[in-house]
C-alpha cells in the first residue's frame, strides 16, 4: 500500500509511470478514493438525440442498436421527420442536436445504398452533411455528430456543418476484434482506423469527444493502454473535450447478453485511473443513466460532466437506461456541494480560443453563452 501511495503521489506531481505502475494504482483505487479529483463544478448538454439511421454494417456483440434493412425496427429518418423532432427539442431548450448513425450500411445494403442514390446522396455521411445543414438552416440548435469511422475528407466536409463530432475509441486492444469477442465482424472498430480518426480530427482543428468502454473483455491493462494512446494524442493536438469512460450493460438479444457488467469497484477504480492519466488535459465524463453507484461517487473520483441529457428523446444507443430528470439532478448534486451547470457541445475552452469553431456557429455560441463560456442563466432549462 504504501508502495501505490508513493506512486500515486509522483503521478500527481507530473511525472509518468509506466504501465504496471498504473496497475498497482488501478488495485490501490478499488478501496481507495482520491480527494484530490473531486470536481466544484459539473456540466452537462440539453440535447436532443437523433438516430439519422440504424442500420450498420458491423455487428458488436453487445449493441442493440443496429438492424438490418429487413427487421421491423430499421429506420432512417428523412429530413422532414429530423427537422419537427428539432423543432420540439428547440421548444424544450435543447441547444444540441445529436447525430448517431451505423457505420457504412450502403456498403453491405444494395437496398439501402439506392434509397439514398434516389434521394441523390453517394454515403450516408453525405446524407448527414446533408442533415446537419438542414438543422442549422431552420434552427438554433448546434448538431454534434457521432458517425462512426471516418476518413480525413469526410471529416473536412463534416466540419462546415457541425459545431463538434465524436467517435468512442472503445479500447486499443486488437485482440477484441478476434473470434467470439465484442468486436468480431466490426471493421469500422479497428483500433488503429479509431486512433487515425481521432488524429484527423486533431489536425483539422475539430473539437472532439471520444472514450473508452469498460466490461466488453478487455483487461485493466489494455484500458491503461487506451487511456495513454488518447493522452498521447491530446498532448499533440488538443482537442479532445471529453473523455467517456461509459460501463458496459449487457442487453437481451446480443452475443454478450450473459456477460456481467463491471464490478462497482472496478468501474469506480478505472474512473480515477483514468482522471490520474489525463489530469486536466481534458474532461472526464461518465453517462449518469448508466450509473451503478451513486453520482456523487463518480464525481469524487474526477467526473465533471455527464455529457448529453435530454428532455425529449431517449437514449436510443441504451434504451433500457432513461435519462435522470435535470431538475433532480441539479438538486441532488447541489445538496452535495456541486455547482451544476449547462454547456454547449462545444466546451467553453474552444470557444474562447480561436481556431476551433466554424464562423456559421459563432453568432448562435454567442447568443447562448456568457463570458465564462457555460450557458447563460437566462437560456438554462432545469
Amino acid at each position: 500500500m504504501l508502495y501505490a501511495e508513493e506512486l500515486l503521489l509522483k503521478a500527481k506531481e507530473g511525472k509518468s509511470l509506466a504501465i504496471d505502475e498504473y496497475l498497482e494504482l488501478y488495485e490501490l483505487f478499488k478501496s481507495y478514493t482520491p480527494s484530490c479529483f473531486k470536481p466544484s463544478l459539473v456540466t452537462y448538454s440539453r440535447k436532443v438525440f437523433i438516430p439519422l439511421t440504424n442500420l450498420c454494417r458491423d455487428s458488436c456483440g453487445y449493441c442493440t442498436f443496429a438492424k438490418k434493412p429487413w427487421e421491423s425496427s430499421a429506420k432512417t429518418y428523412t429530413i422532414s421527420e429530423v427537422l419537427e423532432v428539432v423543432k420540439k427539442a428547440e421548444a424544450l431548450g435543447c441547444k444540441e442536436a445529436l447525430f448517431s448513425l451505423g457505420d457504412k450500411p450502403e456498403l453491405v445494403y444494395p437496398e439501402y445504398a439506392e434509397f439514398l442514390k434516389k434521394m441523390g446522396f453517394k454515403s450516408t455521411i453525405e446524407y448527414l452533411i446533408h442533415a446537419c445543414d438542414q438543422v442549422n438552416k431552420s434552427s438554433a440548435l448546434l448538431p454534434h455528430v457521432n458517425p462512426g469511422t471516418l476518413s480525413w475528407s469526410q471529416m473536412k466536409e463534416l466540419r462546415r456543418v457541425c459545431a463538434s463530432m465524436g467517435v468512442m475509441l472503445e479500447n486499443v486492444s486488437e485482440r477484441l476484434m478476434e473470434k467470439g469477442m465484442a468486436h468480431e465482424n466490426c471493421p469500422d472498430k479497428h483500433p488503429r482506423a479509431r486512433l487515425a480518426m481521432i488524429k484527423a480530427a486533431g489536425n483539422l482543428r475539430i473539437p472532439f469527444t471520444t472514450g473508452i468502454l469498460v466490461g466488453i473483455g478487455e483487461n485493466v491493462r489494455e484500458r491503461v493502454e487506451s487511456l495513454l494512446a488518447l493522452r498521447a494524442i491530446q498532448e499533440q493536438f488538443g482537442h479532445i473535450q471529453e473523455v467517456i469512460i461509459q460501463n458496459f450493460r449487457p442487453k437481451k438479444g446480443t452475443r454478450m447478453e450473459r456477460f456481467n457488467e463491471p464490478d462497482t469497484r472496478d468501474f469506480l477504480a478505472t474512473i480515477s485511473l483514468a482522471k490520474l492519466v489525463l489530469g486536466d488535459l481534458t474532461t472526464i465524463q461518465a453517462p449518469p443513466n448508466l450509473a451503478r453507484a451513486p453520482l456523487y461517487a463518480y464525481l469524487e473520483r474526477g467526473v465533471s460532466d455527464f455529457g448529453g441529457i435530454s428532455p425529449l428523446t431517449m437514449d436510443y444507443i441504451n434504451p433500457e437506461a432513461p435519462w435522470p430528470h435535470l431538475g433532480w439532478l441539479k438538486k441532488e448534486l447541489e445538496a452535495h456541494g456541486f455547482k451544476f451547470r449547462e454547456r454547449l457541445c462545444v466546451y467553453p475552452r474552444y470557444i474562447k480560443e480561436k481556431g476551433w469553431v466554424d464562423d456559421v456557429f459563432l453568432g448562435k455560441i454567442k447568443e447562448y453563452v456568457g463570458e465564462d463560456g457555460l450557458v447563460k442563466p437566462k437560456w438554462e432549462a432545469f
